[in-house]
């Protein structure tokens, strides 16, 4: 366990894990360095200058060397970063029997572990061969010039007894780079890399530019986490006690989250999400559509609109869509009563863009800088009409008059915005929300 170079409490955390954790490894090497905090020759925190991978390759060697003195059968690299959610990942890399294998990982894009072109100069390559296998549509263990990152090497291989990350071979003319470094050592030594994409192994964030900062760090962290949760459970160690991270209402009066009480997997999906982000909600119990009867929907003045059809699908209005109208007219109404000036509502199937705390607050702060009048912002929709642009907000970036538009993800509701919702009676005309919403601001086709 090598730490160094640190502007935060990494090795404080480091010492604390081994301390529990230590008793549950046949060894662990302590190698902690506090000074100094940063190296000569960086930009910054994120830049990778030539100490810094020089550096990075001597302690992987080292790692490679001590597995290999203490006859390891294998040796796991894995970026600290990366976050490995199937369980069995390591039985399922040990089964493949390579000599070089790498679980694919997954990113918000179509980054990932690996290339499957690599120029001569030693450089990426785009090639056909990849997006097929990022995006699953062809399934196995492929053969490819470089994986990183995350790679599991068998040392019980004559094949592996030549490959070195430091010095570099001495044929090696390429850019001084780590992975770069490790791929040509292989190939000197004739071991064929793969990359393994049969099941889903985990998740990697996206390389941060050079001038970014460890808030920048933390944001896209944050979001490989949330990215993450999607699909998985993700438990904090055992061995490492980790305050929660503090929650605010990003400016809002309230944030509510509509969830139905059935769906506690999503609800529970949602918590650990907003928790990592540190946004404090407000459950909204969701109206169930399959509960309700017509003899309730008469109690509450329910009226459907008549001949009403979806327009897309032609069909009637769904118990399910009553049930979610409902669910976000209790938020309208519990706003006007508590005369919340603004809130930000949230569908329990929303995921979360990079960066989204600080975005939605920026343009909140922008909003009030230039004193817009404003009743509803879409944060997340499904924009219907997509043929003219729509037009910009004067004084705030990233923010349109919005078009004919569906769903009802996310959005921020002003005061005013509720109160005008609810004087529209929807219940003597019931639609579909994100219909609704539309007409309400003259924009339905």
């Amino acid at each position: 366990a090598a730490t160094d170079h640190n502007v935060d409490n990494t090795t404080a955390m480091l010492k604390e894990w081994m301390k529990s954790a230590q008793r549950r490894y046949h060894f662990v090497e302590w190698r902690p360095m506090e000074e100094p905090r940063s190296y000569t020759d960086e930009w910054g925190p994120k830049h990778w200058s030539l100490s810094r991978f020089k550096h990075l390759l001597k302690l992987r060697q080292a790692a490679l060397e001590a597995a290999r003195h203490r006859w390891a059968d294998y040796i796991l690299f894995v970026d600290s970063d990366n976050l490995l959610t199937n369980p069995r990942v390591l039985d399922l890399l040990i089964a493949e029997n390579r000599t070089l294998v790498a679980p694919m990982l997954e990113s918000r894009s179509l980054y990932s572990n690996f290339w499957c072109g690599i120029t001569p100069q030693g450089y990426y390559k785009r090639t056909p061969d990849y997006q097929p296998i990022r995006e699953w549509r062809r399934l196995g263990c492929f053969p490819v010039p470089m994986i990183h990152s995350t790679f599991l090497l068998d040392l019980r291989r004559s094949s592996s007894r030549t490959l070195a990350f430091y010095p570099p071979h001495p044929d090696y003319s390429w850019a001084f780079d780590d992975i770069m470094v490790f791929a040509f050592s292989a190939r000197e030594a004739g071991v064929q890399m793969f990359v393994c994409n049969k099941e889903h192994y985990g998740f990697l964030p996206i390389p941060l530019k050079a001038d970014q900062s460890v808030e920048d760090e933390e944001e896209s962290f944050t979001h490989t986490v949330t990215e993450a949760l999607i699909d998985h459970q993700i438990e904090p160690s055992e061995f490492l006690f980790v305050p929660p991270k503090p929650q605010d209402m990003m400016g809002f009066d309230e944030i509510f989250l509509i969830n139905l009480k059935r769906r506690r997997d999503r609800r529970e999906r949602m918590l650990n999400s907003l928790a990592a982000l540190g946004v404090e909600v407000t459950i909204a119990d969701a109206v169930d559509g399959k509960a309700l009867n017509s003899s309730q929907l008469q109690a509450l003045g329910v009226e459907m609109m008549p001949d009403y059809k979806d327009p897309y699908s032609g069909r009637v209005l769904t118990r399910g869509e009553i049930g979610c109208f409902l669910s976000h007219h209790a938020i309208w109404i519990q706003m006007v009563e508590k005369g919340l000036q603004r809130v930000l509502v949230l569908e329990d199937d929303v995921r979360f863009e990079p960066r989204f705390k600080r975005r939605i607050q920026t343009i909140m702060e922008d909003v009030e800088k230039v004193q817009l009048d404003w009743d509803l912002i879409y944060l997340g929709r499904k924009r219907m009409q997509v043929a003219q642009p729509e037009l910009s907000v004067d004084g705030v970036n990233n923010l349109v008059e919005a078009d004919y538009s569906y769903w009802t993800l996310a959005y921020a509701l002003s005061l005013n915005g509720a109160n005008k919702l609810l004087s529209a009676q929807p219940f003597s005309r019931m639609l579909p929300v994100d219909e609704f919403l539309p007409i309400m601001f003259n924009k339905h086709p």
